[in-house]
């Protein structure tokens, strides 16, 4: 017990993050670094695994749920790549403190140079466009907004407008390493010209952006859900896929949908493209590929995601100048 609590103390400082980040059930934090193998057989935590795999990908951190059966399959169907290293951690948090400079997890240094980045702003590939080491990418799943509530929604919370209730302590993503928020839940607040009650204007993770009323996470919106079943929080601003995750474990949350265009679900497509420096191009390839499939669009929508459409899933050139 000692040996666990230690790693995730290590972890968390190299992350910059609180120990309270790893609490009860992880937060789902402990999928966040994996190692696939051919044989079924998966690894956490072996970061040098970054170095090494035959097809190595940082991916924005939604599609934790999704990575085991997707990969399975993707194996299954490509057995000579026989070990592939995956981190599923916030795409901007990755781009900084990753890709653009050398980063650590528990202490121990991680490639720079992944096979293959994706996120859910396109405005990160355009970054590693205009550095020279990516030049094409397609929008490969959507996915929306939604409010996650307790089981059997206590608090009679009927849609987004309900964020402006004195009466709700609230648990969002924070608006400094999370996507869902700082480009989609904030731009949903501000179109409900609700942003500055909600979050009384703080830029800031891991606090109270308003005190006992709004709580901004530490790393990931993973730990809204926790919030919830504590007793901490009544409502958080998540994607569908978290209610339908979190569901599908028993967990004791519901959803709550938010109507379009509020949900963001016209903005939100994710995009991933290879990187020029990345050690495996052949299997970059491969897995650009397989997911253009329907097998593979299909094992996403299992999950809650909407589907890109065939002419989103061609690989395009990156907009913008170098």
């Amino acid at each position: 017990m000692r040996h666990t609590i230690r790693i995730l103390s290590v972890i968390a400082f190299s992350l910059c993050l609180p120990l309270g980040a790893f609490a009860k059930k992880d937060a789902g934090h402990g999928k966040d670094f994996r190692t696939f193998h051919v044989d079924g057989k998966i690894d956490y935590g072996k970061i040098g695994d970054s170095y090494t795999a035959d097809l190595v990908m940082y991916l924005a951190g939604n599609q934790f749920m999704v990575m085991k059966e997707l990969i399975k399959d993707f194996q299954a169907k490509h057995p000579s790549i026989k070990s592939i290293y995956v981190e599923t951690i916030p795409p901007g948090q990755i781009l900084k403190g990753q890709i653009l400079k050398q980063g650590k997890i528990a202490g121990e240094k991680t490639a720079r140079n992944p096979d293959l980045y994706a996120s859910v702003n396109l405005g990160h590939l355009k970054q590693l466009k205009a550095k020279g080491v990516m030049d094409d990418y397609m929008i490969y799943i959507h996915n929306k907004l939604e409010l996650m509530v307790a089981a059997g929604n206590p608090k009679n919370i009927k849609g987004p407008k309900d964020l402006a209730r004195d009466d709700l302590v609230q648990s969002h993503p924070n608006p400094i390493t999370e996507g869902i928020f700082k480009f989609y839940g904030s731009q949903m607040l501000k179109d409900m010209r609700l942003h500055k009650k909600v979050t009384g204007g703080a830029n800031c993770r891991s606090c109270w952006a308003v005190k006992g009323k709004t709580w901004f996470t530490s790393r990931h919106h993973r730990e809204t859900p926790q919030r919830i079943e504590d007793g901490k929080a009544d409502v958080g601003i998540v994607w569908t896929t978290e209610v339908v995750h979190a569901k599908a474990e028993g967990r004791k949350i519901d959803g709550v949908a938010i109507p379009a265009p509020l949900n963001q679900q016209h903005r939100v497509g994710y995009a991933i493209g290879a990187l020029k420096t990345g050690r495996n191009q052949k299997a970059a390839q491969l897995y650009l590929s397989y997911l253009a499939t329907k097998t593979a669009q299909d094992i996403y929508a299992k999950y809650g995601f909407v589907p890109a459409s065939a002419e989103e899933l061609k690989l395009q050139p990156i907009p913008g100048k170098k």
